[in-house]
């Protein structure tokens, strides 16, 4: 699918009430409650960073675990969304731009990146947002990833999903956690991997399978 197709993709599903059922879906919720829990292991951060805000849900439950929030989406449509379930909050910043691109000096104590990157185009791609992601977390920071299994994903007609792009994370960051949310619906399997930037290189270690 291209870069193009999928940005058409998001367009329709924007339009609708709902459109990924993040509201209703049982399945979705117990994924925000493990990304939420994950999001809090640090304690309450400085500085955090959603990649992706989709209709607001999660950005509304992340605003309340950080003093700044800066929120990235490609879709305006999805921000707008997002800026008005979330109008309580005064210390959100909204960025429309693509992730590979989104660039800032400052250095995030947390990222949290789910359900987004399988829309990049390919692996390619898929790296170099990655290291964008890698150079704005700060030393000792906590990266929250979560995405449909590649099965799913090249299903759906995307380049790959989480084991992946949580291969890709692996390079840079040390896993510290990992949860497997799924029901009998086959498009209802994902993993979601929290990682930490080690203050060293030569601190990185994979565990937390």
């Amino acid at each position: 699918m291209t870069l193009d197709q999928n940005h058409q993709l998001l367009e329709r599903e924007l339009a609708v009430d709902d459109p990924w059922r993040l509201d209703s879906s049982s399945f979705e919720q117990e994924r925000y409650a493990q990304m939420l829990r994950m999001s809090r292991c640090n304690g309450e951060a400085a500085s955090a960073l959603e990649v992706g805000c989709a209709a607001g849900a999660f950005t509304n439950m992340l605003a309340a675990l950080c003093e700044r929030l800066t929120v990235v989406d490609v879709m305006p449509q999805a921000i707008e969304r997002a800026r008005r379930r979330t109008s309580q909050w005064s210390h959100i910043c909204w960025v429309t731009c693509d992730i590979q691109r989104f660039s800032t000096t400052e250095q995030f104590d947390l990222i949290v990146v789910a359900e987004v990157l399988y829309y990049l185009k390919g692996i390619v791609e898929m790296q170099a947002a990655i290291r964008n992601l890698v150079s704005m977390l700060a030393p000792n920071g906590i990266l929250v990833f979560g995405s449909a299994r590649d099965a799913t994903c090249q299903r759906w007609g995307h380049a790959a999903g989480a084991e992946t792009v949580i291969a890709l994370f692996s390079e840079s960051l040390s896993e510290v956690e990992r949860q497997h949310c799924h029901t009998e619906s086959a498009n209802e399997d994902c993993l979601i991997v929290r990682f930490r930037k080690p203050a060293h290189a030569s601190e990185q270690s994979n565990g937390g399978h």
